[in-house]
């Protein structure tokens, strides 16, 4: 799993302009491989439908996946026909490459990808691209599984493909409905963000773009199409549910450790009354009282768990001491993750010992209460013990959030709502109609050499092996 850093925060999503007559607004790629039969009338019939409905200026890109049949001289002689056509060739396999390698260095703001065999119902696709135009959402996908898609195909694909999106709910928590239908969308400037973060490059790439997304609080928009299966697919489906299998371990396992710097793929709300400045109320207080008022319940029915436990078998005194240091640890480590939004091991021990210290003053407010408890009575009954213990807790838990707020996690949840961040190296931006490219600064769609199919690319991992088959 990639571990490098994100260009930083995104902005705010905004309507795209319809701009200049010659600059493209959305990039449809469709990859191929060895699709010599199917490629010319696939671009023909998307050309046209374009032409007709599309109320902006659009690219087709065919990506060559290395074929080795006639495909290259096809997509070729389309864009000397065609003016909106491009085409060039990737000398490795995987569509995930190459989708990865013509979205880094499209200038389009909208880019998009559909299989060759146009399966899905083309008055699908104004809906697909319009929510990220629109600047409503940041990736769309088409969706088979929604109740008012119409989907004609076998059985065991069928089941092929509701098995491995319950796999997803179950193991990855993925909300989305269909994460194989190869009729997809992602606005240029996510792209670049999150690009870098997905490792396959093979078909388990739209999953794994999708769950980062997701789980980074991107807005994914569904759209219900009509599609037809492809009785002719070369997709070898033994050897692609294996891969998509281990994605799912890899990409679970990542998740889980904390290895992916996710929020730093956060947008910022638009017009949203949340996002205004107001005096002296600090940004995403109520999301973090709301957290902490969660983590602390549960951390207290765990410390009179604790309590009720070690009571059994030692002093109120030391039972009280020793509940109250587990759960602390605990505590500090739910709201580091859940209520502050911190994720890696990046200064977590100076955390936990931040957390110590203020789990200090707890003990010391719950030891001075039960110590005049007492000092009241000589033999206090226990559920007189846990009445005067969980009110000493209650006031112990508001100091500990002020604290947690104020000291250990002074900037982490304000900064990333106001997007103070300070980017690496790459400045994610949208100006519509200036390009902006991931790899090279030279656009390959610069490249107008009309006798060579073949186009060179900067490669997106130069180490790059993928030995999957794609189509």
């Amino acid at each position: 799993m990639r571990t490098e850093p994100s260009p930083g925060s995104l902005p705010a999503r905004e309507h795209l302009p319809a701009g200049n007559a010659g600059t493209p607004v959305l990039d449809v790629v469709i990859p191929v491989y060895n699709e010599e039969k199917d490629l010319q009338p696939c671009v023909r019939r998307l050309h046209e439908h374009l032409a007709r409905t599309f109320p902006y200026a659009f690219r087709i890109t065919v990506a060559d996946n290395a074929s080795t049949d006639a495909t290259p001289l096809v997509a070729a002689r389309l864009e000397a026909e065609l003016p909106e056509v491009r085409s060039f060739r990737l000398e490795q396999k995987g569509r995930g490459r190459a989708l990865r390698t013509v979205w880094s260095a499209s200038d389009a703001p909208v880019l998009a990808y559909m299989d060759v065999d146009l399966s899905t119902d083309l008055n699908a696709l104004l809906p697909l691209v319009a929510p990220l135009i629109s600047g409503h959402s940041d990736l769309a996908i088409g969706s088979r599984l929604a109740r008012s898609s119409r989907v004609v195909r076998g059985a065991k694909r069928e089941f092929i493909s509701r098995t491995y999106n319950l796999i997803l709910r179950g193991s990855l928590q993925a909300r989305f409905s269909d994460a194989q239908c190869g009729f997809k969308a992602i606005r240029r400037e996510v792209a670049q963000a999150l690009l870098p973060l997905v490792e396959d490059t093979g078909w388990f790439f739209d999953t794994e773009m999708l769950v980062l997304a997701e789980r980074a609080g991107l807005r994914i928009h569904e759209v219900p199409v009509d599609w037809v299966d492809d009785p002719d697919s070369t997709v070898h489906l033994v050897k692609t549910a294996t891969d998509d299998l281990l994605g799912v371990w890899r990409v679970g396992r990542a998740l889980a450790t904390g290895s992916l710097s996710l929020d730093r793929l956060a947008r910022p709300f638009g017009d949203d009354p949340r996002d205004r400045e107001l005096t002296g109320v600090p940004t995403g207080l109520a999301r973090q009282l709301v957290g902490f008022c969660v983590v602390g319940a549960l951390s207290t029915l765990f410390y009179l768990l604790l309590y009720s436990g070690f009571r059994t078998f030692t002093g109120s005194q030391f039972a009280n001491a020793l509940a109250l240091l587990v759960s602390a640890v605990a505590n500090t480590a739910a709201n580091r993750r859940l209520t502050f939004g911190v994720r890696g091991s990046e200064r977590a021990m100076q955390h936990q010992a931040q957390g110590l210290v203020v789990f200090g003053i707890g003990l010391a407010l719950t030891s001075g209460s039960l110590a005049a408890l007492n000092a009241a009575t000589t033999d206090p009954a226990h559920s007189t013990e846990l009445a005067v213990l969980i009110a000493a807790n209650l006031a112990a838990t508001v100091l500990r959030f002020l604290l947690f707020r104020a000291w250990v996690f002074p900037d982490t949840d304000t900064d990333r709502d106001r997007g103070d961040h300070t980017p690496s190296t790459v400045v994610v931006s949208h100006t519509p109609g200036t390009p902006v490219y991931a790899t090279t600064p030279q656009s390959p769609y610069d490249n107008r050499n009309r006798g060579d199919a073949t186009m060179q690319l900067q490669p997106v991992r130069p180490n790059d092996h993928d030995l999957r088959n794609a189509r």
